[in-house]
């Protein structure tokens, strides 16, 4: 018999591989999903997603179902080793620039079998569990052949797929197969993990509250109406099995917890987990691609751990999907990592260095925390650059058009703004590209922008649109299908001629 083939084996069913595969689906591309397990992996990881990555989520159609499970974070607090609030930064309740609010808690577990959920009411996605891939090869220019064993029935299967997405975490399986090797960023710390669920009111403040404390350090969040998660620092000998006991864990509660019995406490998990940060030394070989913690891995200090690998899910999915189809040029693919490796490094370092200034510098650091963290809270211009939830723009690239030495949106994530029509931007797009311009976009522009494939938006004066175009010195832009900001700029006709395929004669 011959091995069946299929445009895209997607390896992981985690949300990078369900997000990927689901975007890709969209397009009409189908997709085959192995996974090692059954079903929702259940240990306590991801609790936090930013607007921009809930953003993503609208994309999947699951915006409702995320705000149901989901709860809003209002800020951070930053306290001493003796529980004194040091500094404190307070988000307003309402949503950001996107839509929705700048910072949601949810329970990881949950978000997976929404996900799951949402990717089988598709006709183009196969999600195959029980399954371990075993081998991923390619040789020369053609299809990939990933080889699989069932884990039930001990089975074993081959399929050949156009590309490969390995979204199959640290200890990736296909990163091996490409002989990528991940690259030691220089953090490590152990910590313990702790999911509570009670029904008592602990009665503390709705947002992040961060203990500064080089001995014991910890973190504590609502992550749901009735679920709460502690992390602690783990020192050296100790492990989570010296907590599984309510009696040892109890004390460290407490703090949060005093007023509730601790037989109102239920522990849901309790688990050990490295912080690590790292990053593979590249993400793609021909045909084959690692997203997700499959390509990098941070620390949590600043959320950012399972929105970097949808974002990944993201970036990638329309041009794989462009590249298939052959709207797209195959080139379009080696934006991938030049766009997306920067990104995910830039925002490791930033949690390295927001981890290290919590945790470490022993009586001194404390001391320097105390003097100067108060002070630095009440300087308007950190708080907001603290809660402000816009990562950092894309580099150059063949898809991202930036100026080496001037200021520019390109690379920046375009407002999911509302229109004059009530819809917000993403519901117009659809997963196009768009030529979104200050004035009204005359007949030549809007026949040629649709005839290929995209849509042309006007940001009439007054609008949150304009006003970003605006102070982004631009008159118009170009946006892509995941909603970045291809090229900025002041005329029509030199801007749609960055769209795929158009030809600026047409414009004449």
């Amino acid at each position: 018999m011959s091995t069946p083939r299929v445009p895209v084996v997607v390896v992981g069913a985690g949300p990078t591989g369900l997000t990927a595969a689901t975007l890709l689906a969209q397009y009409g591309v189908e997709c085959l999903v192995l996974d090692r397990w059954a079903s929702v992996y259940p240990q306590p990881r991801a609790v936090h997603l930013d607007d921009e990555v809930n953003r993503i989520l609208a994309r999947l159609g699951v915006a409702e179902q995320f705000a149901a499970i989901s709860w809003p974070c209002h800020g951070l607090r930053l306290l001493d080793p003796d529980m004194r609030v040091l500094a404190e930064f307070r988000r307003g309740a309402g949503t950001g620039r996107h839509g929705y609010p700048e910072a949601n808690m949810f329970d990881q577990p949950e978000l997976e079998r929404l996900l799951r959920t949402n990717v089988k009411r598709s006709d183009n996605v196969t999600l195959r569990g029980d399954t371990e891939v075993t081998g991923v090869t390619q040789n020369g220019p053609g299809p990939v052949r990933v080889d699989y064993t069932d884990r039930v029935g001990g089975a074993h299967g081959s399929v050949l797929a156009d590309y490969v997405l390995g979204c199959d975490g640290a200890n990736s399986v296909v990163r091996t197969a490409i002989g990528a090797t991940m690259r030691d960023l220089r953090f490590e710390q152990r910590w313990l993990v702790v999911d509570v669920a009670t029904d008592a009111d602990l009665g503390e403040w709705e947002g992040v509250h961060q203990v500064c404390d080089p001995d014991r350090a910890a973190t504590y969040m609502r992550i749901g109406p009735g679920r709460y998660r502690w992390e602690f620092r783990l020192h050296d000998g100790e492990t989570a099995e010296d907590y599984r006991d309510l009696a040892r864990l109890h004390p460290l509660l407490l703090p949060w917890t005093e007023q509730t019995p601790a037989e109102a406490l239920e522990v849901v998990r309790i688990a050990e987990y490295t912080f690590r940060a790292r990053l593979a030394d590249r993400w793609r070989d021909r045909r084959i691609f690692l997203l997700g913690d499959a390509a990098h891995l941070t620390p949590p200090f600043i959320g950012q751990g399972l929105g970097a690998g949808l974002r990944d899910a993201a970036n990638l999915a329309w041009k794989l999907a462009g590249a298939l189809d052959g709207t797209l040029p195959q080139d379009v693919l080696d934006s991938y990592e030049a766009e997306r490796k920067p990104h995910a490094r830039g925002l490791i370092r930033l949690a390295k260095l927001i981890g290290v200034a919590m945790t470490r510098g022993g009586r001194a650091g404390n001391l320097l925390r105390r003097t100067a963290l108060p002070l630095l809270a009440r300087t308007p211009s950190l708080g907001r650059i603290v809660l402000d939830s816009e990562t950092p723009a894309l580099c150059r690239s063949g898809l991202v058009a930036r100026p080496r030495l001037r200021r520019t949106l390109a690379g920046r994530l375009c407002p999911n703004a509302v229109l004059e029509d009530g819809r917000r931007l993403d519901e117009v797009t659809a997963g196009r590209f768009a030529l979104v311009s200050a004035s009204p976009v005359p007949a030549a522009h809007q026949a040629v922008v649709e005839r290929h494939g995209g849509v042309g938006v006007t940001a009439p004066a007054g609008t949150v649109l304009h006003d970003w175009l605006r102070q982004g010195r631009a008159h118009a832009v170009i946006v892509r299908p995941d909603g970045t900001v291809l090229r900025a700029g002041r005329h029509l006709s030199e801007l749609c001629a960055f769209l795929p395929h158009l030809d600026p004669e047409e414009l004449s």
